[in-house]
C-alpha cells in the first residue's frame, strides 16, 4: 500500500506466492443482506411483465422464506390489505376543510383535534406482535414526556428498534400507522431495519401551537389528501403568525403553502388564521390535478451481473448501452475488483424482465452474464450487502528466503492460516480504494476537492500513466491542450466517468465553474468515492499509529463499538461508540476486536488519547485544519463513520492444488501423496476461501496470512 509502513497481528513466518495470475484465480460473490450468495438468488418463475401483480407476489421469493412472524402482517386485515386500510382508516383533521376552492377557511372557533381510530392500536398489533407493539406504547408514552433516555437507563437518546422488513410496502404501512397513532414520533429506515425516535419537527412545532393543533397538522401531511386544507387555531399577534408560516415553508414548503386570512367576524382585533393547503404538481408550465393523468409506476429489476476481467461502472456502461438507458439508472451495493471474476447484484431502474430477458444473449456477447432476473421494489444502496465470499488461488508458493530452509513448507501455510482464522488481520483498506494509476490515485483526488481545488483535481483525473494506450493518449491530449471536446473524441466508450466529466469542461469551459460543472455531472456515489478515499488513507495510518502506540490492548480513551454483534458500520452515529474509562479497564469488559477508530468526517466522535493529536496533526498538515467536510459546490457533505481496527475472516479454508485433486488429511496440511516426494516439492498452487464482512479486503487478508505485500 505504497509504501505506507503497515502493521501485523500475528508473528507467525508467512510464505510466498503469486494472487491474480489470472482472473479466474480470483472469485468474487457477493453476499446480500440475507446471508445468501448472489448467485444462489432465485429468479422469477412468471417473467410475463404485462401481469404485474403475479410478478410483484413472486417479487422476493428467498425473503418470504425467511420471513419472520411481524412481517406476516401484510396478509389482510378485515378483508383488505392492511397498507389499504391503514390509508382509510378513521382520521378526523380538526379544521380540515374538504373543499378546495373554497376562498376563506373554516371558522376557528373550535380548537383542531386528531382522533385516531382505534384501528392503528389493532393494526400495530398485526404488523409488530404484541410484545413490540406493548413495548412502542410503553416508549411512546415515555418519549412523549421527554424522560425515554433517564427510565431506561441504558439509552443515550430516545429511540426504539422494531427490527428488520424486507418489503417496502411493509415498511409503508408501519410508518403510516406509526404516525398516525402517535403523531410526535418519526420512523427512519435505514437498510431495511426501522427505528423509532422523537419527532424534532414535531416538537418545535409544539413550541408554537398547541399539540392538538400539532397532531392535527401533522395528520393532515400524512393524508395526502390534495383536496383538502388545514387551519391553525385564529391569532391575533403578527409575529407569532409569521414564525408559524417560517416552520411549514422551513420543512414542507416543497409540499404545501400557506397563506393568512383575516378572520370575519365583525371584531375590530385584526385576528387571523393561517391555511395550508397542498401545492398542486406543475407540469409543462401549467398546473395538472390527479385526474390529468395516472402515474406510471416505476419499474425495478434485479438481476446477479457476473463480469471477468472488468470495472464494476465499465460494465455498468454497457449494460446502459445495451438496453438504452443511461448509468445512473443502474445501483449497487459495492464496486468489485476489475482483474477477477466477480458476480454481484444490481437493480436497473425502468427495464421490464422481458426486455432485459432479451438482450440476456447480447449483453452476453460483451462478456457480460446477467441472471437471476427478479422483480424488485426499489434501487440498491451502496453498503446494502453482508459482506463478499472469496475463492483465491495463490501459485508458485514457496518460503521467504531468510526462512529457515529446515522448516517445512506446509507447517508454515497451515501456522499461517490457524493465526489469522484464530485472530483476524488489520482492517485496513486495501490498494483498490486509493486506485487510479501509479501517478495518481484517487486519495490525492480526494484531498484536491477537500481543499477547494476543483480545476487541479480535474487535472489529477486525468493525469496519464506511462504507454501509449487510447486511454493515456486522450489524457496525455487533454493536459497539453485543454481540448474537451477534441479529448472526448479521443476517450474510448467505455471510460464512462471521463466522458461524463469531459461534456461537462466542453460546455462550461475548463475554469473553476466549468470544473465545478464537470464534478456536478457525476452522480454523487461516484463524486464522494474519492472523498472517501482520502479519508481511507488517513484510517490507514492511525491504525498504523495506534497499533504501534498502544499495540493490541484496549487502553483509555479508545472508541468501542457499544454493540459487538449488531454494531452497524455504515452509520456514524455517535450513540454507537463508547469512550473507554478507567473503570472499564479495570473491569476488563471490552476487546481489541471492539475497538473503531473513525474515518474523518464533520459528525464523528475522536478517540481521547494521543491519536486524538495524531488526527489533528495529520489533517493539518495536508492543509485541512479548518476543513467542515462539506463542499457546497459540488453537494458534498461527509459526516464519517466508524470502521473496526481488526476484521475476522469467517469459514477459512485452504487446500494444496496438484494436476490431480487429492485429498488432504483432517490435519489440513499434509497431502496423501507418494512418500518419496517431499511435501515442500508438490506444493506448488494453494486454494483459500473465506468470506469477509462488507468493505472489508481479501487482499489484506492475504497481506496477513503471507507476511507479504500481494
Amino acid at each position: 500500500m505504497d509504501g505506507m509502513s503497515l502493521c501485523w497481528v500475528s508473528d507467525h513466518t508467512g510464505f510466498r506466492g503469486i494472487i491474480k495470475n489470472s482472473a479466474s484465480d480470483f472469485v468474487v460473490t457477493e453476499i446480500n443482506m440475507h446471508g445468501q450468495l448472489v448467485s444462489d438468488v432465485e429468479a422469477d418463475c412468471s417473467q410475463d411483465s404485462d401481469n404485474i401483480e403475479s410478478e410483484q407476489e413472486k417479487a422476493h421469493p428467498i425473503q418470504k422464506k425467511r420471513m419472520k412472524k411481524p412481517e406476516k402482517a401484510l396478509e389482510t386485515f378485515s378483508g383488505l390489505p392492511i397498507f389499504d386500510k391503514l390509508k382509510d382508516a378513521n382520521v378526523v383533521h380538526g379544521k380540515v376543510n374538504q373543499t378546495a376552492d373554497s376562498n376563506l377557511p373554516e371558522s376557528a372557533a373550535n380548537s383542531p383535534s386528531l382522533q385516531v381510530s382505534e384501528t392503528q392500536g389493532g393494526t400495530l398489533h398485526l404488523l409488530l406482535g404484541s410484545s413490540l407493539s406493548e413495548k412502542l406504547e410503553k416508549f411512546a408514552s415515555l418519549a412523549k414526556e421527554r424522560k425515554a433516555a433517564e427510565q431506561e437507563g441504558t439509552e443515550d437518546k430516545a429511540s426504539l428498534l422494531l427490527g428488520t422488513f424486507e418489503e417496502k410496502c411493509q415498511r409503508a404501512a408501519i410508518h403510516l400507522a406509526v404516525r398516525q397513532k402517535f403523531p410526535f414520533l418519526k420512523t427512519v429506515t435505514s437498510c431495511g431495519e426501522i427505528e423509532v425516535r422523537l419527532d424534532p419537527q414535531y416538537s418545535e412545532l409544539c413550541q408554537l401551537v398547541s399539540e392538538e393543533e400539532a397532531n392535527g397538522f401533522f395528520g393532515f401531511l400524512d393524508s395526502r389528501d390534495r383536496s383538502s386544507k388545514f387551519t391553525f387555531q385564529s391569532d391575533q399577534n403578527k409575529e407569532h403568525r409569521k414564525a408559524i408560516h417560517h416552520f411549514v415553508s422551513k420543512y414542507f414548503g416543497k409540499l404545501v403553502e400557506t397563506k393568512s386570512f383575516l378572520e370575519q367576524d365583525g371584531s375590530s382585533d385584526k385576528a387571523a388564521v393561517i391555511t395550508v393547503r397542498f401545492r398542486g404538481k406543475i407540469t409543462s408550465g401549467r398546473k395538472r390535478n390527479a385526474n390529468d393523468c395516472q402515474a406510471v409506476p416505476t419499474t425495478y429489476t434485479a438481476f446477479t451481473l457476473c463480469k471477468v476481467n472488468m470495472e464494476t461502472l465499465e460494465a455498468i456502461a454497457c449494460l446502459a448501452s445495451e438496453l438504452g438507458v443511461v448509468a445512473s439508472d443502474f445501483s449497487y451495493a459495492g464496486i468489485k475488483d476489475k482483474k477477477a471474476i466477480t458476480s454481484q447484484s444490481m437493480v436497473v431502474k425502468n427495464v421490464t424482465i422481458n426486455r432485459l430477458k432479451a438482450k440476456q444473449l447480447s449483453i452476453q456477447s460483451k462478456g457480460l452474464n446477467v441472471y437471476n432476473l427478479r422483480r424488485a421494489t426499489e434501487h440498491l444502496r451502496i453498503g446494502q450487502l453482508k459482506g463478499n465470499h472469496f475463492s483465491i488461488i495463490i501459485r508458485n508458493v514457496s518460503k521467504h528466503q531468510e526462512d529457515d530452509p529446515n522448516t517445512s513448507l506446509a507447517d508454515q501455510v497451515f501456522e499461517a492460516i490457524e493465526n489469522v482464522k484464530e485472530k483476524g488481520f488489520v482492517n485496513y483498506y486495501g490498494p483498490q480504494r486509493f486506485g487510479l494509476g501509479q501517478n495518481v490515485q484517487a486519495d490525492q483526488v480526494g484531498l484536491a476537492l477537500l481543499e477547494g481545488k476543483l480545476v487541479e483535481a480535474v487535472h489529477l483525473v486525468f493525469t496519464p500513466e506511462e504507454g501509449d494506450d487510447p486511454v493515456n493518449q486522450a489524457k496525455r491530449h487533454f493536459i497539453q491542450t485543454g481540448d474537451a471536446k477534441g479529448t472526448l473524441a479521443l476517450m474510448p466508450e467505455y471510460k464512462t466517468r471521463e466522458r461524463m466529466m469531459l461534456r461537462a469542461l466542453n460546455r462550461y469551459g475548463n475554469n473553476r465553474e466549468g470544473c465545478a460543472r464537470a464534478w456536478l455531472s457525476l452522480p454523487h456515489s461516484m463524486r464522494v468515492l474519492y472523498i472517501h478515499s482520502y479519508c481511507s488513507k488517513v484510517w490507514n495510518k492511525a491504525a498504523s499509529f495506534r497499533l504501534k502506540t498502544y499495540d493490541l490492548k484496549v487502553v483509555e480513551g479508545d472508541l468501542v463499538a457499544c454493540d459487538n454483534l449488531e454494531w452497524d458500520p455504515s452509520n456514524q452515529d455517535n450513540s454507537q461508540v463508547h469512550i473507554v474509562t478507567t473503570e472499564d479497564l479495570k473491569s476488563n469488559i471490552y476487546s481489541i476486536n471492539q475497538v473503531v477508530l473513525p474515518m474523518p468526517g464533520n459528525s464523528v466522535q475522536y478517540p481521547c488519547n494521543k491519536l486524538a493529536l495524531w488526527y489533528q496533526e495529520t489533517l493539518a498538515q495536508d492543509g485541512l485544519k479548518e476543513c467542515k467536510f462539506r463542499i457546497p459546490a459540488l453537494q458534498l457533505n461527509i459526516p464519517g463513520c466508524y470502521r473496526r481496527l481488526l476484521a475476522q475472516p469467517q469459514q477459512l479454508l485452504f487446500r494444496w492444488l496438484e494436476d490431480k485433486e487429492v485429498p488432504f488429511t483432517k490435519e489440513g496440511c499434509e497431502l496423501v501423496t507418494d512418500d518419496s516426494k517431499q511435501p515442500h516439492e508438490v506444493r506448488d498452487s494453494l486454494s483459500v476461501s473465506f468470506s469477509l464482512n462488507s468493505s472489508c479486503y481479501a487482499t489484506v487478508c492475504l497481506r496477513e496470512i503471507m507476511k507479504c505485500n500481494v
